[in-house]
């Protein structure tokens, strides 16, 4: 591991500790900085209102400088989180830049949790749902929400 990645995750993760993001908690392995586990619990207006959802957030080894890794391990009906739980969100892909925070990153998934989205899917047969039949999708984002996420 490297002290530069180390020292970075440290100050990341008491930045996130003294200002925490409403609505999610982070705990970072006590055995392994680089691995986070982390818990939304979906707002109130979100189809998924009700549910908590927790990720594993893995760090590589040569961070910042490469993005972290994102896996769900809460069951989610949702176009861009896929059935291995990844999600699609261009911060961690082709957007990634060093100067760009954990704490940005975290915001980000919440916001594509809480806001989904039909553009950019993982998840097509979701999105053609969430696009030609919302009542449908939200009924059943809500169903996997109560038996998944509650």
């Amino acid at each position: 591991m490297t002290s530069t990645a180390l020292r970075r995750i440290q100050k990341e993760l008491r930045d996130i500790t003294n200002q925490p993001l409403e609505n999610c908690k982070v705990e970072a392995n006590d055995s392994n900085l680089f691995e986070w586990n982390v818990a939304i619990t979906a707002e109130s207006d979100s189809p998924y209102k009700g549910g908590t959802f927790h990720y594993t957030l893995t760090l590589p080894q040569n961070f910042p400088f490469k993005a972290p890794t994102v896996t769900f391990k809460t069951k989610i009906y949702h176009p861009g989180i896929n059935e291995e739980g990844s999600i699609c969100v261009p911060i961690l892909r082709d957007e990634w830049k060093p100067s760009v925070t954990l704490a940005t990153v975290l915001a980000i998934i919440q916001e594509k949790l809480n806001n989904p989205s039909a553009d950019d899917p993982f998840e097509p047969d979701i999105a053609a749902l969430l696009k030609n039949d919302k009542n449908k999708f939200l009924a059943t984002a809500k169903e996997w929400t109560k038996k998944y996420a509650t």
